[in-house]
């Protein structure tokens, strides 16, 4: 059965095409500088160095470039689903702390940053903006939490709720970083600042939650 031809589908299969890789980039910056809503295709076909009428040959339409933009972006908070189920309090711990330090690597990158910047930008003019950031990036990553504490507590690991366990360990991972990286008062953090901060949170989660406490 032939795959079905939806805009995720050809962002995957269609990257190395160089009109399209021009257009995504002009119209992530032209959104960031004028906004989803006030930008045009014209403006966007004119930063690409391509037609309209290329335009529309690789995007449907200016929403489904957008949709291509913030799922690249997005796509880079998704943490795999698939990693072993953890079978002793060391093991959870590793596994809580790899989880911590990717997700702080990626979502302080700046590409990431300026696309929460966009979808904030947006939220009152474009509230779809935030949307598809929520369900296609923050959701999967919020999934694998909850599956990771859903495991672990399956396991006699941690005791308590999976959803509520995901969201304190969040909370601790990231305290208000997120927002001063938004605001622009502060750097994104090195590796040793994420690789403390990861640690710190998996501590406090299995001091509070750890079956054996």
């Amino acid at each position: 059965m032939a795959k079905k031809q939806t805009a995720g589908h050809r962002t995957e299969t269609a990257i190395e095409d160089p009109v399209r890789r021009r257009v995504l980039d002009a119209a992530f910056a032209a959104f960031m500088a004028q906004g989803f809503a006030a930008t045009s295709t014209l403006e966007i076909a004119t930063r690409a160095r391509a037609s309209k009428r290329e335009l529309y040959a690789l995007f449907g339409s200016k929403q489904e470039m957008l949709v291509a933009c913030i799922s690249e972006r997005a796509r880079r908070l998704q943490i795999p689903l698939d990693s072993p189920t953890p079978r002793d309090a060391e093991a959870l711990a590793s596994t809580l702390v790899a989880f911590g330090t990717r997700l702080l690597q990626e979502t302080s990158e700046p590409a990431v940053v300026a696309m929460f910047r966009l979808a904030i930008a947006e939220a009152v003019r474009a509230p779809e903006v935030a949307s598809l950031l929520n369900s296609i990036g923050l959701e999967a990553g919020r999934a694998a939490l909850r599956d990771i504490m859903s495991r672990a507590c399956s396991s006699g690991l941690l005791a308590g709720n999976p959803a509520e366990m995901a969201a304190l360990f969040a909370g601790l991972l990231w305290g208000n970083q997120m927002i001063r990286l938004l605001l622009g008062v502060a750097e994104p953090p090195g590796p040793r600042e994420i690789s403390d901060r990861a640690e710190a949170a998996t501590r406090a989660v299995l001091q509070l939650h750890g079956a054996s406490r």
